[in-house]
């Protein structure tokens, strides 16, 4: 990937499921690696459960919003937020979409369980994180014009690393998670 990295991703959500928090591990991400970003995150309703959304930019951006038809990605932790905000995605661009046996993905769309696969590693509050090791390991797949993400598994993991280092439990599931949603890919 150029020097010169643009990206655009929409990271979709309810509340509770951790949006903001993968949100600032990418944003982390591209800081040690010395890239301009840009996040900006709706989630007024989300103590009720309701909708979580964060637009997240890598590059020089003049705007925090990611206009329809402009994400390069979509991360959506909830399959039904899928026909909520698919129309974010750009034509060619990926989705990494958690989605159980009950949903049927979107054609083009990479699906997980990622809820069965936190459950199955006895920490069922780290969808998020299955879900974003997966999304890791599909873009890793990608050819070069389908904009694959910027960062690779071992940036987030130095991410979790420097925020939960002296944390050993949480480190210990954080990574575990991560890595769990990137073997299931």
């Amino acid at each position: 990937m150029s020097e010169a990295v643009k990206q655009q991703i929409v990271i979709s959500g309810v509340g509770g499921q951790g949006v903001l928090f993968v949100t600032r591990l990418l944003a982390e991400a591209a800081i040690s690696k010395g890239m301009p970003v840009t996040t900006s995150e709706t989630h007024g309703m989300a103590q009720r459960g309701g909708t979580v959304l964060s637009h997240f930019k890598v590059g020089d951006y003049a705007s925090p919003l990611i206009r329809p038809a402009q994400a390069d990605g979509l991360l959506v932790l909830k399959a039904e937020n899928m026909a909520q905000h698919g129309a974010f995605l750009r034509s060619g661009g990926w989705v990494a979409l958690n989605a159980g046996a009950d949903d049927s993905p979107d054609e083009g769309a990479s699906a997980i369980d990622a809820d069965t696969i936190a459950s199955r590693i006895d920490n069922p509050k780290s969808v998020n994180l299955v879900l974003l090791g997966y999304a890791l390991a599909v873009a890793a797949s990608l050819p070069a014009d389908r904009n694959p993400l910027f960062c690779n598994l071992a940036d987030i993991q130095d991410v979790l690393n420097s925020r939960f280092g002296s944390k050993a439990g949480l480190l210990e599931a954080s990574l575990g998670a991560l890595q769990a949603g990137y073997d299931a890919a």
